[in-house]
């Protein structure tokens, strides 16, 4: 049995030993995380935050001060234009009525005894029994009298006016998304028009105002396609169209904001007024083109292997233009397939974002992106144009790059520091305690 065990300890002491001395001298071997060219479509999108809301929302409000004394709905109802919603108490504007009917009623009688004693003035004027003054007074009374009739027939309208004003109607048909009143409470219309009511015209067609910054504004057009997300459905994509860039601004902690109206349908009513949609307004769009993951072009090797990778591309590009008969660079721009290390991010077509490389003095180009990958266990570069981006992936084109090539995205560096010798002793190296510590 003891022979065993001392068989067993001796295989693992070999192992770690063997384990320990392989990987120590490669303790400072980079390690590359990869990602993949894939191919497909790219939208490059502007994103907003905005608010849902009803395309016509009205609020319905009372020009008559008044006790409520009935409401005939209630939050979520479907009204009906015309249909009565609430009713104030009118006890006092029929009153008033009343009042007002009366005064008419006076006015009247004085009209009539006005004329009575102008016909009586006017015969004894013509006889040249009463004095024109007294005839002037007469004729002046009368007038008055039947102006007041007039000012009791104004305020008869008024009255009456403002009892039907006492019946609340709905001024158009929808669904009541807001009560702010009470049976019992007293609604007062001396400055302003109480709020009773809010309705929302269609709640199957509504809209998003979003604010855009003045940066993104020039790239938003009516008629632009745009999509969002809302909370209550994070996994559901919903869209809609740019009805309106409005022209007013505003100013919020010094950045100028314009408002951007965008149309969306709610057949399903999923939609809710004052729900916060996150917008992205698709400004550009490309399919079946080759992408990489963003993390590939911000790779930055070390200075050592970069200098080292650089020198590989230029000997490998300076042997393809010696492979098609070229001399130096005299050529190497024109040709179908290579590029010149400068000239790189101008190959591959004309495109949006690198179409104007190949204008203007060579001083003035753009520099290339690279893209960098492993080719015989070194590290290698590859010159690419990049496209369109959605902030995650970017479209990139270039004579060398294929479709599920291995780039690299990011470096590890093994720490040396961190390897142990498996037979060192793991005590502590500091000093023997003196007799009676602990």
């Amino acid at each position: 049995m003891k022979r065993w065990i001392v068989i067993v300890a001796a295989v693992l002491v070999v192992g770690a030993a063997t384990a320990w001395f392989a990987t120590r001298g490669d303790g400072s071997a980079p390690t590359y995380r990869f990602v993949a060219v894939e191919r497909g479509s790219i939208d490059s999108v502007v994103s907003a935050t905005g608010t849902l809301s009803a395309v016509t929302t009205v609020q319905v409000g009372t020009q008559v001060s008044g006790l409520i004394a009935r409401l005939n709905v209630d939050f979520n109802d479907r009204v009906e234009k015309g249909q009565v919603i609430a009713q104030l108490d009118t006890t006092l504007l029929e009153s008033n009525l009343r009042d007002v009917e009366a005064s008419l009623e006076r006015s009247r009688a004085e009209v009539a005894q006005a004329e009575r004693d102008l016909e009586r003035v006017k015969a004894l004027y013509e006889q040249g029994i009463s004095a024109v003054a007294d005839y002037n007074k007469a004729q002046y009374n009368s007038d008055v009298a039947r102006a007041s009739v007039k000012s009791s027939e104004a305020s008869l309208a008024r009255a009456r006016q403002n009892l039907a004003y006492a019946t609340i109607t709905a001024p158009v048909s929808g669904i009541v998304v807001e009560r702010a009143v009470d049976v019992g409470q007293t609604v007062a219309a001396s400055m302003s028009t109480p709020r009773l009511f809010t309705i929302a015209n269609d709640l199957s067609e509504m809209q998003i105002l979003a604010p855009v910054d003045e940066s993104d504004i020039g790239q938003i057009k009516e008629g632009q396609a745009a999509r969002f997300t809302v909370k209550a459905y994070p996994e559901r994509k919903f869209t809609g169209v740019v009805r309106q860039v409005r022209l007013q601004s505003t100013v919020e902690q010094n950045i100028v904001n314009y408002t951007v109206v965008i149309a969306v349908k709610n057949p399903d009513g999923t939609l809710l007024p004052g729900m916060t949609a996150t917008v992205d307004f698709v400004v550009a769009s490309v399919a079946d083109v080759l992408k990489v993951t963003n993390a590939a072009l911000r790779f930055r090797p070390p200075e050592a292997l970069l200098a080292e990778a650089r020198e590989r591309m230029q000997k490998e590009l300076a042997a393809r233009r010696e492979a098609r008969g070229e001399r130096g660079g005299e050529t190497g721009g024109t040709s179908g397939g290579g590029a010149r290390p400068g000239a790189a991010n101008g190959a591959g077509g004309s495109g949006r974002n690198g179409g104007q490389a190949g204008n203007g003095a060579p001083g003035n180009r753009p520099q290339p992106t690279m893209l960098y990958f492993v080719k015989d266990g070194k590290l290698a570069m590859m010159p690419v144009r990049t496209g369109i981006t959605d902030g995650q992936s970017t479209e990139v084109r270039g004579p060398l790059l294929e479709e599920g090539a291995q780039v690299i995205a990011g470096m590890t560096q093994a720490a040396q520091s961190t390897s142990s010798n498996p037979f060192q002793s793991t005590q502590s190296s500091s000093p023997p305690r003196p007799p009676g510590m602990f």
